[in-house]
This record gives structure tokens, sequence and C-alpha cells, in this order.
């Protein structure tokens, strides 16, 4: 990834391009000096943006091969590799002196939270109106809920699902899909519409009743004379040029791409070449209504650095929506678009951010309808540690604001980090791309993802408080793998603190790669993976209630699904999600992976679970 810090050559020959200053000073860390303040802000202006089709407009009606769908989206579907032949050697698993103190070595007593909702999403065998879902490892999954509508993006596919409720009469029905995810940008034109690439995300945007999708494309454009340069941490912003002029205008016609037959399995990241090179592209669609099937405004931003595992969450000032510039290089980029223009589908820009010496970001992600107080900037956290210079271990979560000012980008500002000091830990297997649970009848082992916070980070506002739920996934004294799990508190100063925390390790088998949620009572939901020897890997969730004693998930365990099988590949998922259901803002919504009985890669399964004491209708 280093030839991706190198400055491109830019030709000027249509305008200049506007250099605003913004410094900042270097930040003192407490114990991880490594890491840096916000850099300066880029700003980007999109390069396109327009108006789309309805969605099922966008493709046809009839069903859809797989080798259709590979010709419409310019994509070939890559295989699984096979299992090495080396043997894998198992992990040593170390827990840190003090980590043990905040472990919870028993199950709740409480009743379990009421699993109310199941099906199989998109994976292995699915089938909807547009064919079969033809999948890849890892399955990065995505899920969204709005009032009767269910979103779900799988790596490089999508389908949208009815939700039980006053339109519908069940939970499950495939409406949408499957279909390449790239297809909500047919007839949009550039890199959008011609990459399809995993990684995307949806939200839901109950603020304004709108859904949310993003997707970055992983190779580069053809150089352009007015893409922005590459830029370091304490360098000038950049302003880019204008988009297309006179969009967004009608909704475009649908574009028939050429057949594309046998094209290669598209690269991901830099291609090694000398010389100038061309932009990334991040690319947003956001719902002209709350109708999820369209139309889509939509828009695309150049970026100079490799836009990985973007995070989206909603802020009432922005999407932000932080990345990795690479898995060699200790580095991220913050970014966040202008929310407020692009719920009308106006000209907006990106502000950006570059950070150096920081793990995974994550932005503060809003659950519920009620506002942090105006002007309160987005809370940003990574966890400690930096896996690429083998520290494995920390005692801390570090935490950044992130300020936007539309109107005047030089005033706006990241501060940090800061450090809050929390109960030891050590990243579960030593990190991500690790050889790491174990599973029955094979010595394939799976990912863990152990470096990072997982999405999403959430941020809710009960009462007179505002609380931020955080978690990663951590070894434990038994010898496997607990969820970790934060809430926080902001104060009336904006400066955050621990509230409280807990390991959720009630045995010595893996749990790990959690996502959390909160509802509206406060109670903390958190569904993850389950798994390690004898058990195939499945989907649980553990939760507790707000006034409940402090660092204790005080419900018992919910199987959403149990494995059946094992995965031949080491990845495994990449990530895990909820969203809370609006129609009640109690629901909490999960999706993950499992294995079916001899199938040879996952099913991703949707479940929607109530916490004990929050009722409502939906």
């Amino acid at each position: 990834m280093n030839s991706i810090l190198q400055a491109l050559k830019v030709v000027a020959t249509t305008m200049a391009i506007a250099v605003v200053v913004l410094a900042f000073a270097n930040p003192r860390s407490r114990s991880a000096p490594s890491h840096k303040r916000g850099g300066t802000v880029t700003v980007h202006q999109a390069v396109a943006r327009d108006i789309s089709r309805p969605l099922p407009e966008l493709v046809s009606g009839r069903i859809v091969t797989k080798e259709a769908i590979e010709r419409k989206s310019g994509e070939t579907v890559q295989q699984n590799p096979p299992a090495p032949a080396a043997p894998i050697v198992p992990p040593v698993i170390t827990s840190p002196p003090g980590a043990a103190v905040v472990e919870q070595k028993s199950q709740g007593t409480r009743p379990a939270a009421a699993l109310v909702e199941s099906f199989d999403g998109l994976g292995v065998g699915f089938e909807g109106p547009h064919g079969t879902a033809t999948v890849r490892n890892p399955s990065d999954n995505s899920l969204a809920v709005g009032l009767s509508h269910i979103f779900q993006i799988v790596n490089t596919r999508m389908a949208i699902y009815t939700k039980k409720g006053k339109r519908f009469p069940v939970s499950g029905k495939v409406l949408y899909g499957p279909v390449p995810t790239n297809t909500i940008f047919k007839g949009f034109g550039g890199a959008c519409e011609a990459t399809n690439n995993g990684d995307a995300v949806v939200r839901y945007d109950q603020l304004a009743d709108r859904w949310l999708v993003v997707m970055p494309t992983f190779r580069r454009g053809p150089v352009r004379p007015d893409q922005p340069q590459p830029a370091r941490a304490g360098d000038p912003a950049q302003v880019s040029v204008p988009g297309q002029a006179g969009q967004p205008g009608p909704p475009a016609p649908l574009f028939s791409p050429p057949a594309q037959l046998g094209q290669p399995p598209q690269p991901r990241g830099q291609t090694g070449q000398a010389g100038p090179q061309g932009p990334y592209s991040m690319c947003y669609a956001v719902s002209a209504g709350s109708d999820p099937f369209g139309p889509y405004y939509r828009y695309e931003f150049l970026r100079s650095l490799f836009p990985d595992y973007p995070r989206p969450a909603v802020w009432p000032d922005g999407y932000y929506t932080p990345t990795s510039t690479g898995d060699e290089v200790i580095q991220k980029h913050a970014c966040v678009v202008d929310r407020a223009k692009m719920l009308k589908g106006e000209p907006a820009t990106e502000q950006c951010v570059i950070i150096d010496g920081v793990n995974f970001l994550n932005n503060a992600d809003l659950d519920g309808k009620r506002l942090p107080p105006a002007g309160a900037p987005n809370i940003m956290m990574a966890a400690g540690g930096t896996q690429l210079k083998k520290i494995m271990e920390d005692d801390g979560i570090f935490v950044w604001k992130f300020h936007v000012d539309w109107k005047n980008p030089a005033n706006t500002k990241v501060s940090g980090p800061e450090k809050i000091g929390v109960a030891p830990y050590h990243y579960l297997c030593d990190g991500q791309l690790t050889n790491c649970v174990p599973q029955p009848g094979t010595d394939r082992r799976l990912d863990a993802q152990g470096d990072k916070i997982m999405a999403r980070l959430v941020y809710r506002r009960i009462g007179d408080h505002e609380s931020i739920i955080a978690v990663h996934s951590i070894n434990t004294s038994a010898g496997g793998g607990g969820v970790r799990w934060y809430e926080f508190r902001i104060n009336k100063d904006r400066s955050v603190k621990l509230h409280q925390q807990g390991t959720y390790a009630p045995d010595g088998s893996y749990r790990w790669m959690a996502s959390p949620a909160i509802d509206r009572l406060g109670n903390i939901g958190i569904g993850y993976s389950f798994g390690g020897t004898p058990n195939f890997t499945g989907q649980r969730f553990a939760g507790r209630v707000a006034d409940d004693p402090l660092g204790q998930l005080t419900l018992e365990e919910t199987v959403l699904v149990e494995g059946e099988g094992a995965q031949n590949v080491m990845r495994w998922e990449d990530y895990t999600q909820t969203a809370v259901d609006p129609s009640d803002d109690c629901t909490i919504w999960y999706v993950g992976d499992y294995i079916k009985k001899d199938a040879t890669i996952y099913s991703s399964k949707i479940g929607a679970f109530r916490m004990p004491g929050c009722r409502g209708k939906r």
C-alpha cells in the first residue's frame, strides 16, 4: 500500500484547486504515542449525482441466472480457495493480568430475550424474484430495518424483504433480489455503475425515514486532471472541482452494459503500477422517500486513498464514513458527507481527515429519534494496540471528536485522541486474518477480527444521559474468546467517561464478532458468533436490562441458529450487524452467518429479539 501514499501528478487544465489550510497540533497520548490527532480536512464535491429509477425498474422481472448476473455486473464470482495443505498451528490464548476481573463467567439468570422473528437471508441456496444468490466469502453482513421492509447486503449482493406489521402479514418474504449491489447505480455511469464491490453497507436513517447505501470501489478509475491528490495527516485541505452540471435531472433510462464474459475477478487495492494513477470512488445512494425500492439520489466522491471497510454512521449533521487505507499501513480516513443536502438531492460535499497510527475507527451511529445537543460533535472510537507492530494488548479505548462545518471547512476539526482507561485486554487470537476458532472434524480455524471495535458503535440519548456502546473480541482466562463490551457516558462538556464494562465469557467456548444495540428503555442487546469444538459456529444473543447490576449481561443466552457444518476457509463474516426496529424502538434485529449441513459456504440468519419490559406495536 506504499504506493497509495505517493503523490499523484495532477495536470491542471481548466481550473485551479483552492487550498484551505487547517492545522492541527500533534497529540500526546499517555500509552499509545503512535496515535495521531486528526489531520487536515479534505473536501470533496461529488463528481456525479442524479436520481435513479425505482429499484424494480433497474433489473428485469425474469429469473436471472448466475452467468447473466455476472454479465450485467461485469463481475466474475471468485470461488473459495481450497483449504491449505500445511498444518494450522493453534493459537496461544493468553489474557493479561487484571482482565479476568471483569469477566462474566456464567450466563445471566433473567429469562432470555424473546426471539420473535427468524429467517434465512442471503447465502447458499437463497432464491428470490431475481434468481439464486451467488455469494462470496467473507459475507460482510449488513442489515437495515424500516417501517415495513428489511434491507440486506451480503458482500456483492443485496435483497429486500417484508417486515411483519401494518403492510405485510409476515416477515422474511423476498420482494427483491438477489441482485448485484451496484444495481442501485444502474444508469448512473462511472465507477459506481461499472464496479460491483464487497463491503457495501446499508443503513436506515429513521430521523428522515430514508435508506442509505454506501459502496466503495476497490480499483482505481482512469487518471483525470481534477482528481484529488493524496494527502497526509497535517497536510493542507483540498477542495475538489464541481460535479456534473445540471444534476439531478430526471431519472436516467435503464442502462444495459455490454456482455463481459470471462472477466477475471476484480483486483482489490493497488496494482503496483508506476506513474500517475487514477482515483478510487465512494458511492452513496440515498432514497428520495421512505420506499426502499427508490428512487435514489446517487453520488460519487473521488478518493485518493484505498477506501476499505466503510462503516457508515447516521448523525444529525452528516453521514460519517470512516475507512481504512490498507492492511499494511496504520492509517485511517475519517470522512463525512453533507446529509442535509443529500436528503434533498442537492449538490453535496465530503470532508475527510487522515489519521495516522490508529486502529479501525467507528463513528457513533444514532439509535432512536432523540437527538444529541445541537452542534454536538460526532464521537469516534478505536481500540488500542497495533497488530502490525505486534502490540496485541492495551488497557484503553481511544476517543476522538469530529466537528464538521459545512459553510467553512476551515472550522472543521477532529480533536483527540483521548485515552479512556479500561480493563486490560488481549486481541482474540492476536487480531485479524488469524487462524482462531476451532471447528469440529477439521483443522480449519476461523478468523477472529480481534484487533478492532466492531460495527456498530451505538449512540442513544435516554432521559438525562447520553450513552455509547462499544464491543470487541478478546482472549479469555478460560482459553477461549469473549465479547468485551462497554457503556460510555458523555458529560455536559462533551467529554467521554466509562460507565460500565464487562467480558461475556460464561464458559471456555468462543464468542466473538459481536454487534450491539440499545432499545428505547436503555436495555442493551448484543448479537455474536458462537463456536469452538464441539460446536459448529452459529449465532447467539445476550443482553441486559437498563437497571441491572453494572457489568453484567443478565439475560440468559438466546440461540438464533446452531451451526450444522464447518467452513473450509479462514475468513468468517468480517462483521455482523444489529438494527433497532423503528416501528416500536424496542425490537432488535440481528444478522450473522452459519453453515448448513454439507454446505461449502455460509448462509445468513436474520432474527429479531424483544428485550424484557419493552413493548410496542410493530
